[in-house]
């Protein structure tokens, strides 16, 4: 058999022959490889990044002979303009053996939409760092007291500071004497003051009175995105907010995958934690020139992740989390100077404060959505479920409130997906299907335009339209439950058995063609048998993880649900049901908090009493442990089926009325919706 070649991020992989340029490969996969000089090495658009190791996830072992040798355009091209180290270029590069192939960003036609913007928040503002302007005694020869000294005095006199346990790194008192003397004996310093500890810390100092601002960096470390928020200390606005996909990603789409990766690669842990922190810091060089402030104004930042991200973050194995009884090198919040996580693009004595973790595969993350959702303050029962590629469910009410997380995978996010995309301009993000004609209608990002209107071609010209992205995904799959295009089991019907050519026969089963660009040379975007099925995966985990909090509160039934994180915003609660991806619930008492860990990293930031009030409340938080509990398995077979095999979802019926159809391998409608015979 050819050679198989797999691109991260976008999980799109093929077999090619011996010799086939990594381009052309990329190309025909419709991966989002960029290129200008057709192919001659001249532009650099294409380059890539060849991943060597074992990857047990996607079955392949990878040599650094898995390309072919550098050729004269490559070596001409590094001597004249220089590529990064590792770095080959796509166009140039030939496959020999099976090989996985990152495409950076920077070679991406379609920039990626991180979609974890900041929701509009009041925050009581206590940050832990502060500006004061404070007059120095001069200093005497009769009286022989170091600038320190007659400082620490000059804060306890004018701002009434204890300044007995007032600490100073020797980066920064080397700067104390200049800036005295520059101010004329007046200067303005930045106090720390963490709620881990009673004492204070001076971060820097300037000459006279300085009428700049400090910022803080709220950081939502995802295993797919990174985002970032710039907010002002002062009060908490955010100013500016940027994202970027996490670069571990090519070491595995999912979390388990990349505690493989570590497993199984010696020092595979370290290149993790380097490439994590190689992208904040780039982040943060973005966020402060899009602010246009010095990185000497960032002082703090915060961050909320997953137990895997926590440990790779912090440069600590994740091997522990792999396997039971899943233990966290700590689960309590640190305090720690960001110069420690080699993060050295904000100002030299930065403090970081990490969240604490609830549990092994509960993490800061689960933290932050608690802060901001307060569902241990709630008078009824509240569902707050945080959608990703590792999903994190809080169930409660103001007597008590539980926690699990459930490893839904990357499907939602776009992978593992015939025609799937990250979100990006060109990306089908929303999909409605005519029950009766059953033909589809479709935006993508970067228009308003329905496909079906005048405008949708121009506005999209630029863009084309490439591939479905996890919100699109979600709802064409929902649409086509309501069409009646798939049964309950999550089989797609023959144009004889649904009455629409857009059923098209692929093997054994078939597929629902969304839309055929090849007359444009675009790609041709459909929703094929496996597609469905890795929605069903990913949908039945979500499920079933919330499923086992209701059991142990003894409840069929919740009063409200929050749907949190990116996926929270971009997808009706209608759509979600339709799934089985969330209990019954009136639609009207389903709701969305955005980016509720984003949130929660924000309140952290900007208000130190915030900080010891997590801190107290993942104690409280009860935690159930989805991996090793019998029932999840139960739950997650029985919500296989769209919405639900057994449960009635009452509600749902209520405004939606679910055709009685089953599709099998036969065309026979008896019995269909129980046998599973799919393929895919």
């Amino acid at each position: 058999m050819d050679p198989l070649v797999i691109f991260t991020p976008s999980g799109k992989r093929g077999h090619f022959a011996v010799g086939t340029p990594i381009l052309t490969a990329a190309r025909q996969l419709g991966v989002d490889l960029d290129s200008v000089c057709g192919g001659r090495g001249i532009c650099s658009k294409c380059q890539i990044t060849p991943s060597f190791g074992e990857f047990p996830k996607h079955g392949v072992k990878v040599a650094d002979t898995a390309l072919s040798e550098w050729n004269s355009v490559e070596e001409r091209y590094d001597r004249v303009r220089g590529l990064k180290t590792g770095r080959r270029l796509g166009c140039q590069a030939t496959v020999r053996t099976d090989v996985v192939i990152d495409v950076p960003p920077e070679s991406q036609v379609h920039k990626q939409v991180v979609r974890k913007a900041a929701a509009e928040r009041d925050i009581t503002m206590d940050p832990a760092t502060r500006l004061y302007y404070v007059e120095v005694a001069e200093p005497d020869m009769h009286v022989p007291t170091g600038d320190l000294e007659r400082l620490k005095a000059a804060l306890a006199d004018q701002w009434e500071i204890d300044t007995d346990a007032l600490r100073i790194d020797l980066n920064v008192l080397s700067t104390l004497q200049p800036a005295l003397r520059k101010g004329d004996w007046a200067v303005t310093v930045a106090l720390h003051k963490g709620n881990q500890d009673s004492g204070e810390r001076i971060l820097d100092v300037w000459p006279g009175y300085w009428e700049g601002r400090l910022y803080g960096l709220a950081i939502d470390l995802g295993s797919t995105t990174i985002a970032a928020h710039l907010c002002d200390l002062r009060n908490g606005q955010v100013v500016e907010s940027a994202g970027v996909m996490n670069p571990q990603i090519r070491f595995g789409e999912d979390l388990m995958s990349r505690v493989s990766y570590a497993m199984m690669n010696p020092g595979g842990d370290k290149e993790m934690t380097a490439a994590v922190r190689a992208a904040i810091n780039a982040l943060a060089v973005e966020i402060a020139e899009a602010a246009a402030i010095e990185p000497r104004q960032i002082v703090e930042t915060v961050f909320v992740c997953n137990p895997v991200m926590h440990h790779l973050l912090l440069g600590i194995d994740p091997v522990e989390l792999g396997q039971a009884p899943f233990a966290l090198a700590t689960s309590d919040s640190l305090a720690l100077d960001a110069i420690e996580l080699d993060l050295n693009a904000m100002n030299n004595a930065a403090q970081v404060y990490i969240l604490p973790c609830i549990a092994g595969h509960v993490g800061a993350d689960a933290a932050a959505v608690a802060l901001s959702e307060e569902p241990n303050k709630s008078e009824d029962l509240v569902l707050v479920v945080d959608v990703g590629t590792n999903a994190e469910i809080l169930l409660g009410d103001k007597t008590r409130v539980l926690a699990c997380s459930s490893p839904t995978g990357p499907a939602f996010e776009g992978a593992q997906i015939s025609s799937g995309q990250r979100a990006a301009p060109g990306a089908i993000e929303r999909v409605e299907i005519d029950p009766v004609t059953k033909e589809p209608r479709f935006k993508v990002i970067g228009s308003d335009f329905w496909s079906t209107e005048e405008g949708f071609a121009e506005a999209t010209a630029v863009t084309g339209i490439t591939g479905i992205c996890g919100s699109g995904i979600i709802e064409a799959v929902a649409e086509m439950r309501a069409a009646g295009l798939v049964d309950a089991s999550g089989l797609i019907g023959s144009a004889a058995q649904t009455g629409t050519e857009r059923s098209l026969p692929e093997g054994r089963t078939h597929s629902y063609l969304l839309h055929d660009g090849s007359a444009e040379g675009g790609p041709v975007i459909s929703v094929t048998q496996g597609d469905i099925r890795a929605i069903q995966l990913a949908k039945s985990a979500l499920y079933a993880g919330a499923r086992l909090l209701m059991d142990e509160l003894e409840t069929e039934s919740v009063d409200r649900v929050v749907l949190a994180g990116a996926f929270g915003a971009h997808i009706s609660p209608k759509h979600a049901m339709i799934l089985g991806m969330i209990p019954d619930c009136p639609l009207d008492r389903v709701t969305s908090a955005g980016n509720a860990a984003g949130t929660g990293a924000r309140i952290a930031l900007c208000n130190r009493a915030a900080r010891a009030e997590i801190e107290e409340t993942v104690q409280q938080i009860h935690k159930v442990e989805t991996a090793i509990e019998p029932r999840f398995q139960e739950h997650f077979v029985a919500a296989n089926a769209m919405p639900h095999a057994s449960a009635p979802f009452p509600e749902l019926r209520k405004v939606v009325d679910l055709p009685d159809v089953a599709f099998n391998t036969g065309g026979d409608k008896a019995g269909g919706g129980r046998r599973r015979r799919r393929r895919g």
